[in-house]
């Protein structure tokens, strides 16, 4: 009798078939596509409750272990929620005089936040992050379905990479999704360049930790045993997963986008190294994979698709710093009347024209060019460095799992999930990836990826069956 198929195995595809949906229309960001990914993720999570009421699931080792980071996020919605209600003007006052004082003037819905119905839709989506990183640590509990979410992630990469960098090629300004802002650069689905980089980054840490995770560890006993190593790499799935990197290296370079090109490849080195030198022992195949990756990808694909032009980017913008200074130095004002409770959450392309220093307007800006600005702006510092302190534990959870585990599948996910991490913390510095609905989520996913390679334990983590 063939054993039953996991209670979960359809939560789980129906998890992977969301990620792969996010990025498609416009990185979900617009108000339909949002929704759409917000009600996808509340039903699956629903029916884990609904299959968990019935005894057919349970929660994860790693779920368990990363309580204190799902109780961080729980305690950010929370606030969201506060910023949102109707305050007393005395607590007001005390609270935020200067939100009390705009309420005053402009007779307005007496609360923190200085946009209520965008600081309500904010609370939705953060519980939709929140979940993602709950459904990430239940439904990912066993040794394939670690590999299928670094598949799925890798075809995402993909078809983003290969249709952004065909798109740009040809010279085709009418995509099939969206006629194309920013001609001959690749965009894939996204609106901006900069947030199809921010995705391929991770995209690329998925693949790259993959790669590692099937290096063979085996040390070859003479040319026979090393030859037939070679021809399974070239012929086998590593050689799939090492020309989709390419792919997505040349997608990458052709956004031309200066910080997520210097992002993916310091992040790239920086982890790198430290997972040679603290993870492998300096293991020669181990060497020389990351050696291909940057010799190939950064000289060949860089030089045929053009790094140069990214290279003139980043002299030009040293030379001419341009609109984002002005954003975040007026972000910077903006902080400073709001320090302790923000302005409200998705609050900021409202209050923003309040603060602006420019001269001339032609349009609105809805966002600050610095994610850490932009939520301590909308959360306030306390908040700000809460939500900070969830990425550290993160990122320090998927820097143990590569020290402490001897698994080599879940040394490859830590490894993954760090460069994932890094990647972000840098290129968030200067954009707004985190402002995106898909890569916010995916980024929420590479968080608990981490928390998943540090503490899922195969003797314990079994799938549930009927």
């Amino acid at each position: 009798m063939a054993p039953r198929a996991p209670a979960d195995r359809f939560l789980f595809h129906a998890f992977l078939a969301l990620l792969l949906w996010m990025p498609l229309p416009f990185g979900s960001n617009v108000a339909w596509a949002s929704s759409f990914m917000e009600a996808w993720v509340f039903l699956i999570a629903g029916l884990w409750l609904v299959q968990y009421y019935r005894g057919k699931v349970s929660p994860s080792r790693p779920f368990v272990r990363a309580w204190p980071v799902t109780a961080c996020l729980l305690a950010t919605l929370l606030w969201i929620l506060v910023q949102a209600l109707p305050l007393p003007a005395r607590a007001l006052g005390l609270l935020s005089p200067r939100a009390l004082e705009i309420h005053s003037t402009t007779h307005s819905y007496p609360s923190l936040s200085l946009d209520v119905h965008a600081t309500r839709q904010a609370a939705l989506q953060t519980l939709a992050y929140l979940l993602f990183f709950c459904l990430t640590l239940l439904l990912v509990n066993s040794r394939p379905r670690i590999r299928l979410l670094a598949q799925a992630l890798i075809v995402g990469g993909v078809f983003q990479a290969a249709y952004g960098s065909l798109m740009t090629l040809a010279g085709l300004e009418h995509g099939v999704f969206i006629d194309r802002q920013d001609p001959g650069v690749a965009t894939g689905t996204f609106i901006n360049r900069n947030h199809l980089a921010g995705y391929l980054e991770m995209c690329l840490a998925a693949g790259v930790g993959l790669m590692l995770a099937e290096l063979s560890s085996t040390r070859a006993v003479g040319w026979r045993d090393s030859a037939r190593q070679l021809l399974r790499t070239l012929l086998g799935n590593k050689a799939r997963v090492r020309l989709a990197l390419v792919v997505m290296v040349t997608g990458l370079v052709l956004t031309r986008s200066r910080m997520g090109n210097t992002a993916f490849f310091a992040s790239l080195t920086g982890v790198g190294c430290f997972y040679l030198l603290a993870v492998r022992k300096l293991s020669g195949r181990t060497i020389t994979f990351f050696a291909s990756l940057l010799i190939i990808d950064l000289i060949v694909v860089g030089n045929f698709f053009g790094l140069e032009k990214v290279a003139e980017r980043i002299q030009q913008t040293s030379i001419e710093p341009g609109d984002r200074v002005d954003t975040d130095r007026d972000a910077l004002a903006m902080l400073r009347d709001f320090p302790l409770t923000g302005i409200g959450a998705g609050a900021f392309y409202a209050v923003y024209p309040m603060y602006t220093s420019a001269v001339v307007v032609t349009g609105f800006t809805r966002h600050a060019h610095d994610d850490y600005l932009q939520f301590a702006c909308e959360f306030g510092l306390v908040f700000a460095a809460l939500l900070g302190a969830v990425v550290l534990a993160s990122l320090w959870t998927a820097i143990r799992a590569q020290l402490k585990r001897r698994d080599q599948q879940l040394q490859g996910m830590g490894f993954a999930a760090t460069m994932a991490i890094v990647a972000l913390l840098i290129h968030s510095a200067v954009d707004f990836n985190l402002q995106i609905p898909a890569n916010a989520a995916m980024f929420v996913v590479m968080l608990a990826l981490g928390w998943v390679s540090r503490y899922w334990d195969p003797l314990i983590d079994l799938p549930a069956h009927h």
